[in-house]
């Protein structure tokens, strides 16, 4: 019987940072949700972009500066940001960065049902 679980006994360990660019791994995916980390090297941008789900990020390593809709933020190890569906958001790395992204794929489940009715 498969597990019902994902147990990561260490993030920080889950995750690498590359030397240059952006590395990302998937830890989580299934009907409800997806659970990535990502190892940002110095300097290295996740550029504006919109994501149909609700989104949560961690930031576990490293600072970053964070736009969301235009409004800009710093972002340090314990910061935690909730973005609702469809905002505008991206991510520059100021330092080496570990980051864990959640996308709670139900409130894409939830809007394409209401924009039915």
């Amino acid at each position: 019987m498969p597990a019902n679980y994902t147990y990561v006994p260490d993030l920080l360990k889950e995750a690498r940072i590359p030397e240059t660019g952006c590395l990302s791994r998937t830890l989580h995916n299934d009907d409800e949700l997806r659970i990535l980390i990502y190892g940002f090297a110095t300097g290295e941008e996740l550029a504006d972009h919109f994501s149909p789900t609700a989104a949560v990020l961690h930031f576990l390593e490293g600072e970053a500066e964070v736009t969301i809709n235009g409004d800009q933020m710093s972002a340090k190890a314990g910061t935690l940001i909730h973005m609702s569906p469809n905002l505008s958001h991206g991510i520059i790395a100021r330092t080496p960065l570990i980051m864990v992204q959640t996308l709670l794929k139900l409130t894409r489940v939830a809007m394409d049902n209401a924009d039915m009715t």
